[in-house]
C-alpha cells in the first residue's frame, strides 16, 4: 500500500511539472503580441492623476444644486443601475460557489429497512452513513473556474460603473437640454409677439400708403412661421422631460428647469489622449475582463484533456454486516479513489479547445476595438467642444452685426416709402432670430461635448 501511494504521488508530481508548460495554471496576462494591450498594461501600472478631468468627482464637475439633487435621485432610483448592481451580486455568488468547489462535499443519508419471512418477526436493518467526496484539483480545472468567476465579477463591476457614469451624464445632458429648449422657447415666443405687433404696424402703414399688401402678407407669414417653430420646440421639450423622468424612474412629468443654465467647463484642452485615461474607462475595463474570461475558458478546455482525480470516504454506524444483521450495530469506514481519463472524447475536446481559442482571439479583437473606440469618442468630444468655443465667438459677432442691421433697416423703414426697405427689415430680423437660435444650440452643443468628454474619460467613479 505504501509503495502504491508513493508511486501515485510521484506520477502526479511528474504530471504537474509536465503540464506546467501547457499554461493551464498560469494567470491571465495581456497578450504581448498586441501593441495596444502592451501599452494598456503599462498604463494600468501608472499612478492615476486625481486632478485630470475624468478623475474629478462628479460633484466637482456638476455644481448646480438642482442638478446635483437630480443626479442623486437618479443614482438611487434608476432601474438600469439597480439591475447592474444585482448582476454584481450574482457574480459574487458565482465566485463564492467556485471557491467552495475546493472543499469536500458531505452528505448524510440515514436509511432503514425491515423484512419478515414465513411469519417470523421483522428483522430491522439500518445505516447512518456519512459520505465525503473531494476532487483533487491537480490539473487546474477548479482553479481556472474560480479565476474565470473572479474575472466575471470584475467585469460586472466595470459594467455597473459604466451604467453609473452613463446615468450621471444622461441626467446632466437632459438637464441642460431642457434648459436650452426653455431658452429657445422664450426667445421664439418673444419674437412671435414682436412679429404679431409688426403685423399690426404693417396694416397701419398700408392704410397710410407707406407699404403695400405684399408687406402685410409677408409679415403675417413670418409670424405664423415662428408659431410653427414653437410647436416643434414644445415637442422637443416634452421628449426631454420624459427622458428625464425615465432616468429618475418616475412617471412622465414636467421638470421645473429654467432656461439659461450654463456649465462652466474646466481647462480640458490637450493635444493627445494618454493611454492611462483610456484605461480608466469602465467599458475598457469590462473588455479586459471579458478577455480574461476567454483566456480561462481556453485553459479549461486544455485541462479537459487530462484525467480527474476524486477521493471518496464513507463512514457511519450500521447493524447490517454483509448479509447478517447484528444488534447492536457497529462502526464502518470505506475509502476509495478514482482517476477518470477522457479516452473517447478527445475529438470533442479538440473541437472545444479550437472554439475557445477562436473566442479568445475574438475577445482580443473586441478589446482592441474598445480601446480605439474610446480614443475616438474622447477625440470627438474634445474637437466638438473646442469648435463650439470658436463658433460661439463667431456667432456673437454675427448677432451683434445683425442687431445693428435690424436697427438701421427699421430706421430706414420709418423714413422710406417702398416695400423694398421693408423686405430688408424682414431679412434682417429673420437673420437675427436664426443667429440667436444657432447661438443657443451651439451653447448646448458645447455643454453636451463637455459632459460627453467627462463620461468618455470614465468620469463618475
Amino acid at each position: 500500500m505504501k509503495f502504491n501511494i508513493i508511486t501515485i504521488g510521484i506520477t502526479a508530481a511528474l504530471s504537474v511539472s509536465l503540464l506546467g508548460s501547457c499554461g493551464i495554471y498560469k494567470k491571465f496576462e495581456m497578450p504581448q503580441e498586441s501593441a495596444l494591450a502592451v501599452d494598456y498594461t503599462k498604463a494600468t501600472a501608472m499612478e492615476q492623476d486625481s486632478t485630470t478631468f475624468g478623475n474629478l468627482k462628479w460633484q466637482d464637475v456638476f455644481t448646480d444644486p438642482m442638478l446635483v439633487d437630480l443626479i442623486n435621485q437618479a443614482l438611487e432610483n434608476n432601474t438600469n443601475l439597480r439591475n447592474a448592481q444585482l448582476n454584481v451580486s450574482m457574480a459574487q455568488a458565482q465566485l463564492k460557489g467556485a471557491r467552495l468547489s475546493y472543499f469536500p462535499s458531505v452528505a448524510l443519508a440515514p436509511n432503514g429497512a425491515g423484512a419478515s419471512y414465513a411469519g417470523n418477526s421483522f428483522n430491522w436493518s439500518y445505516q447512518i452513513p456519512l459520505s465525503v467526496s473531494w476532487e483533487v484539483d491537480i490539473f487546474g480545472k477548479l482553479l481556472n473556474s474560480k479565476r474565470s468567476a473572479q474575472a466575471a465579477l470584475y467585469q460586472s463591476e466595470a459594467y455597473a460603473q459604466a451604467v453609473r457614469s452613463g446615468i450621471i451624464s444622461g441626467v446632466a445632458q437632459c438637464y441642460y437640454a431642457i434648459s436650452s429648449i426653455e431658452s429657445q422657447l422664450s426667445l421664439s415666443r418673444a419674437t412671435a409677439e414682436n412679429w404679431r405687433k409688426s403685423v399690426d404696424v404693417m396694416k397701419d402703414l398700408k392704410l397710410a400708403g407707406r407699404v403695400n399688401e405684399s408687406a402685410v402678407v409677408q409679415s403675417r407669414a413670418q409670424y405664423y412661421s415662428i408659431l410653427a417653430s414653437i410647436t416643434d420646440l414644445e415637442v422637443s421639450l416634452e421628449k426631454a422631460n420624459n427622458t428625464m423622468s425615465l432616468l429618475m424612474n418616475v412617471m412622465p412629468q414636467r421638470w421645473a428647469i429654467e432656461g439659461g443654465k450654463t456649465l462652466e467647463a474646466p481647462e480640458i484642452l490637450r493635444n493627445s489622449i494618454p493611454m492611462c485615461e483610456l484605461a480608466a474607462r469602465p467599458d475598457v475595463r469590462a473588455a479586459e475582463w471579458a478577455l480574461a474570461q476567454a483566456y480561462y475558458a481556453t485553459t479549461s478546455a486544455r485541462a479537459a484533456f487530462y484525467p480527474s482525480l476524486n477521493i471518496t470516504a464513507n463512514g457511519g454506524f450500521t447493524n447490517l454486516l454483509g448479509s447478517m444483521i447484528s444488534n447492536p450495530g457497529d462502526w464502518f469506514v470505506q475509502l476509495a479513489g478514482s482517476l477518470t481519463a477522457p479516452l473517447f472524447s478527445r475529438g470533442a475536446n479538440i473541437a472545444r479547445l479550437e472554439a475557445a481559442k477562436a473566442a479568445q482571439e475574438a475577445s482580443l479583437n473586441t478589446f482592441e476595438y474598445t480601446l480605439m473606440n474610446a480614443a475616438a469618442e474622447i477625440s470627438d468630444a474634445m474637437t466638438i467642444y473646442e469648435k463650439s468655443v470658436e463658433k460661439a465667438e463667431l456667432l456673437g459677432r454675427q448677432i451683434e452685426n445683425l442687431e445693428k442691421s435690424v436697427e438701421y433697416t427699421q430706421e430706414l423703414l420709418s423714413l422710406g416709402t417702398t416695400s423694398t426697405t421693408y423686405l430688408e427689415v424682414l431679412t434682417a430680423q429673420q437673420g437675427l432670430l436664426g443667429a440667436q437660435m444657432s447661438s443657443l444650440a451651439n451653447e448646448l452643443t458645447g455643454t453636451q461635448a463637455v459632459i460627453n468628454l467627462y463620461q468618455s474619460l470614465g468620469g463618475g467613479r
